[in-house]
């Protein structure tokens, strides 16, 4: 008896951490921008490779790169580049707002019933593995990361020419994403 208590006590003291890390913490919807309370401690962790929490101050990053990029290379882009970057940040703002919620899940419906479709026809033998990726993230292509990491290998490079034509390209390529939101929002 008293070593069933012991390996219970043991048990319930190893997973408590356990459920300390997995407990969601409360998103901080002030201004319309979901954000988390707690500071992120993934670092300290070791959960480097885990999805970065801080991903508002990442992005705040690149765009200070990307306007330095845009000052060096493509001078004259500057005000289109200012424009593009505000809209995508007004339109996502509009479609994480709580007004748009029925939508995001309705898309996310959609897109969800259309892998499940894709993946029985997978595992039927119907499509290939690779027909299957490029049906399932067709409309969400990365193309534009793929840019922003070639544009950023240029810089490095010292490769003015190349740089100029990645920054033209990743700037259709953001208003093409523009496109994308407006008409998710207009559904």
């Amino acid at each position: 008896m008293k070593f069933k208590l012991l390996l219970l006590s043991l048990g319930i003291l190893m997973s408590v951490p356990g459920m300390a890390i997995a407990a969601p913490s409360t998103p901080d919807t002030s201004n319309g921008v979901q954000r988390e309370k707690a500071p992120c401690d993934c670092e300290e962790n070791g959960h480097r490779n885990m999805m970065h929490k801080d991903w508002q101050a990442k992005m705040e990053e690149r765009q200070k790169m990307l306007f330095s990029w845009v000052d060096q290379f493509t001078p004259e882009k500057k005000a289109e580049w200012t424009a593009v970057l505000a809209e995508k940040k007004t339109l996502r703002n509009q479609w994480m707002s709580p007004e748009n919620a029925a939508k995001r899940e309705q898309w996310k419906k959609e897109k969800m019933a259309k892998i499940v479709e894709l993946k029985k026809q997978l595992d039927a033998g119907k499509i290939s593995k690779e027909e299957f990726f490029k049906q399932a993230h067709g409309t969400k292509e990365m193309s534009h990361w793929k840019t922003f990491h070639e544009l950023k290998m240029a810089v490095e490079k010292k490769d003015n020419k190349q740089a100029a034509l990645l920054l033209n390209q990743l700037l259709e390529q953001s208003k093409q994403h523009n496109q994308k939101i407006k008409e998710l929002l207009k559904k």
